[in-house]
């Protein structure tokens, strides 16, 4: 349970850090999103999931 919390953390920092180094950046993918229909943006979370479950896979061994 602590890891799963130490990586709640960390994805947090990281956003953070993201919105507050880019903000433009940030508000132009935000805008980019938005055009996207909602199968386009499910395939790209589910992917994105996938890559991150293989890194902490990873990370694990």
């Amino acid at each position: 349970m602590s890891n799963l919390l130490a990586a709640f953390g960390l994805m947090l920092v990281i956003e953070g850090a993201l919105y507050a180094l880019f903000p433009d950046f940030m508000r132009r993918a935000i805008v980019a999103m938005m055009s996207l229909n909602e199968m386009q943006i499910r395939i790209s979370a589910v992917l994105t999931a996938v890559v991150g479950l293989f890194l902490v896979w990873l990370a694990q061994l």
